[in-house]
Parts: structure tokens; sequence; C-alpha cells
């Protein structure tokens, strides 16, 4: 730890900052999370569906086009699926077409295979609401899919608000979502906003609208390197660690970790994670976002197979 507090990581060049408790968050008034990946398990539906759109609208035709597309989709997951399709085409027409059969495979997954919560996100939602904390759920997806993973998981009045990209104007890295996320409840500042996400989109989002901490979780796309890159202040395994780290834990709940394992939740045991080590070098390559892939607007070129890759 250094003189100001700092916890440093396993990474030389960045620190993880563990607000410390009646000074950053005493003001807090607003955590924005997202959905699918932070407090939605994603269970592969996403890359299913996006696959099935690809194919269907004409976009991949081969399996080294179809890894080149997928590949694309994990660095821009965050983002409306709009964009990713408009990144993909370069056509505005061809990402509506391709956007709306996404849309449509993966209504029809989420009804035949339904979605599940990560686990201890309800009980944080509710934990935080309980303390007058306002709670919005976010994603890039439509109003109409956002409606049908919450009517699936019953969350229709879980949360303060909940909000898709297509009724904000833009989806991340713009701040649109958390900042009409700020509008809607009536909060007061951005400096009293928090902003979790599994990917550095929402990160992005987060630190473009000011907010007064952006907490990144590896329960979704992106891993530490990835969400610390990004602008991360912290990085926890799930949900289920963010009431400790805001102040707000329930002594008394009981979450179950069977997918993430929080068993040492506590922000100090990054400085002690030097033996962590990725399982597949490909998809990290693959989750790897640097700022300038955040920022620049996507390509048509996004489709083309990487210099020297193989069909698979």
């Amino acid at each position: 730890m250094t003189p100001d507090g700092r916890i440093t990581s396993e990474f030389d060049d960045t620190a993880i900052i563990e607000p410390e408790e009646d000074e950053e968050l005493a003001d807090l008034e607003l955590v924005v999370l997202g959905l699918i990946g932070t407090t939605v398990a994603d269970d592969g539906l996403v890359e299913r569906a996006f696959v099935h759109a690809a194919d269907a609208a004409g976009l991949t035709t081969t399996a080294g086009e179809r890894a080149a597309a997928l590949a694309y989709v994990r660095r821009t997951r965050g983002q409306s699926t709009r964009a990713v399709f408009r990144g993909l085409t370069g056509d505005d027409d061809q990402a509506e077409h391709a956007n709306a059969l996404f849309e449509s495979a993966y209504a029809d997954l989420v009804a035949a295979e339904g979605v599940r919560a990560v686990p201890g996100a309800e009980e944080l939602v509710g934990l935080l609401r309980e303390s007058g904390v306002a709670v919005a759920l976010t994603t890039g997806f439509s109003r109409a899919t956002l409606d049908a993973v919450l009517d699936a998981l019953g969350w229709a009045d879980l949360a303060d608000a909940a909000l898709s990209a297509d009724e904000v104007g833009r989806g991340g890295p713009y701040p649109d979502l958390p900042l009409t996320a700020v509008l809607r409840t009536g909060t007061t500042t951005v400096d009293g906003m928090v902003v979790v996400g599994d990917t550095a989109t929402d990160l992005a989002a987060g630190i473009a609208a000011g907010a007064g901490l952006v907490v990144g979780v590896l329960s979704g796309s992106h891993d530490e390197r990835t969400l610390l890159d990004a602008g991360a202040d912290a990085v926890v395994d799930s949900v289920a660690a963010l009431a400790e780290l805001l102040g707000f834990a329930d002594e008394d709940a009981e979450y179950d970790d069977e997918e993430y394992d929080d068993e040492d939740d506590d922000l100090a045991d990054f400085e002690d994670e030097d033996e962590d080590e990725d399982d597949d070098e490909d998809d990290a390559a693959a989750l790897a976002v640097s700022a300038d892939d955040r920022a620049a607007p996507a390509t048509p070129s996004a489709l083309a197979p990487a210099e020297g890759s193989a069909a698979r």
C-alpha cells in the first residue's frame, strides 16, 4: 500500500483504489450497474445470437470471417448492438437488418433457455435501495430485449431505473446511459454516482459521465488487465463483492458464489496475485481493448481476418 492509501496491483503502472469510508463515497447517491455480464450471467447467449445474425444477414460466410467478426464483438462488448453491427458492415441499412436479426435471435434464446442473475446481484440492489441509494440498470441492447431479460428474471421493478442505449441516444463509450440514469433518479451530482460494468466500454462511459467511482467486475467479458487499462478505480470478482467495497456490506447476507467465487474479495488480495495466469492467451488477446479502440469509430475492416489468421 502506498502512503496515500492506494493498494498496488500486480501491474507496475497501475493501482487499485480502495475508497475510504466517509470520504469519497460519503455522498453516494446512485449506483449504475451494467446488465449482461455484470448483473445477469451471459452464458454465451450474446455471442450465439451475434453469430446467428451475422450468418443470416450474409455478413459472414466462412469460418475465418466468423472468427474475425466474433473477435470484434468481444472487443466492443458494452457498445450498443447497432453500433457494433455498424462497425462490422460500414452500412447503416445492413447494420439495422443485422441488429434486428440479433435482437430476435437473442429473445428466442432467452425464451427457450432462460437467463439467470449473477449471484448476489439481486441482494445487492435491494441492500443499496434500502440504504437510500438509487440503482439503475443499463444495457447496449434495445428496450425490447432489456424488458425481455427483466421479465424473465422477475426484475421489472427491481431497480429505480432500467435504461437501454436506443432510448437515450448512444451507448458506451459515450456518457448518455449513466447521465440519463442521473436525471431519471434525481441524483444531484455526478460525483455521487458509481458506475459498475464488466467491459472497458462500460467504464469509459462512466468516466466520460464524470462518475465519482468506476468499478470493473470479472464476471463478464473483459479481464482484469483490460478493465484497469480502461481506467477502473477498482476491480472485483463480481457484484457480490460490491457492497463491501462501497461500505454497505450486510454481514448476515449469504450469497451463492458457486459461479463467481468471492472467497478472497478484499481488494488487498490483488497484491499477491502474481501466480494468476490467463488460461487462454488467445481469448485474452481478443478481449484486449486499448483506449484508441474504444474512442475510434468502428470501420468495415473489422470483418477482415487478422493477418496470418486461418479459417477455423
